[in-house]
C-alpha cells in the first residue's frame, strides 16, 4: 500500500486532498502540532474503509518535521507522496508585523516545506520515484500588504517547486504545487476541487509533469 503523508492536515484543503488520495487506495497519515484534534477526521475516514494514521509534528519546528519524515519512514516505509500544506494564516501589514514572529512565520510558511522536501526526497530519489506536493496561493504573485509574511512564504513555495522541478524530474520525483487563487473553507467544493487538482498532478504521465497547477483553472481569456 502507497502512503500519502499530510503535513497540515487542516479541516479545507489538508483533509479534502487526504480524503481524495485515500479514495485511490492510499494510506494517509494526517499530522498536527495536537494529534488529538484529528481524532474525528481520522475515524471519519476510518469507518469508509479507508487506512489513516494519525502523527505529531510541528510546523515551526524543524526538528519536529525532519523526525515526522523519519518516524513515518521507518514505521510504513516508503513515502510515496508528501502534501505540505503548513501555513501560517494571520493578518499583518509591514507596520504591523511583530519582530518576535518574523522568523517563527517564515519557518511555518517555507522553512518546514524545504526541510519536509529535503527529507522526504532522499528516499524518494533513492528509489527513483515519488511526488512532493505543496500548497501555494495567489499570494506569490499577487501579495496582499494585510498578509506580508504568508505571501512571502507561498512566493518560497512557488520558488521552491520550480527551482527543484527539473532536476528531480530527471530522477523520477515529481514536485509541483497547486496555487489556490480562491478562499477555501472546510469542507467545500473548493477544497474538493484543490483537493483533484493534486490528484490530477499525481496522476499526470511523467511526460507530461508539470511544476504548477492554478485553481481555479484560469480561463484562455484571463489576465
Amino acid at each position: 500500500m502507497k502512503t500519502f503523508l499530510s503535513i497540515g492536515s487542516g479541516p479545507g484543503i489538508g483533509i479534502a486532498t487526504a480524503t481524495r488520495f485515500a479514495q485511490e487506495g492510499f494510506r494517509v497519515i494526517l499530522t498536527s502540532r495536537n494529534p488529538e484534534n484529528l481524532a474525528e477526521r481520522a475515524t471519519q475516514l476510518s469507518d469508509r474503509g479507508y487506512t489513516v494514521g494519525i502523527s505529531s509534528v510541528d510546523a515551526g519546528n524543524l526538528d519536529s518535521v525532519l523526525q515526522l519524515v523519519r518516524e513515518t519512514e521507518a514505521k510504513y516505509g516508503a513515502i510515496d507522496v508528501l502534501h505540505f500544506n503548513s501555513a501560517s494564516m494571520h493578518s499583518d501589514s509591514i507596520e504591523t508585523q511583530s519582530i518576535e514572529t518574523f522568523v517563527p512565520d517564515l519557518t511555518v510558511n517555507i522553512g518546514a516545506a524545504l526541510v519536509a522536501t529535503q527529507g522526504a526526497s532522499r528516499g524518494m530519489l533513492a528509489r527513483g520515484s515519488g511526488a512532493i506536493l505543496l500548497t501555494g496561493g495567489a499570494l506569490a504573485t499577487h501579495p496582499h500588504p494585510d498578509y506580508l509574511l504568508l505571501g512571502i512564504g507561498k512566493a518560497g513555495i512557488k520558488n521552491l517547486a520550480y527551482g527543484v522541478f527539473d532536476n528531480f524530474k530527471e530522477r523520477g520525483v515529481h514536485v509541483a504545487s497547486v496555487t489556490v487563487a480562491t478562499f477555501v473553507s472546510a469542507d467545500s467544493p473548493e477544497a474538493r476541487g484543490v483537493a483533484q487538482a493534486f490528484w490530477d498532478l499525481y496522476a499526470q504521465p511523467r511526460e507530461s509533469w508539470t511544476p504548477e497547477v492554478i485553481y481555479p483553472a484560469q480561463r484562455p481569456d484571463q489576465p
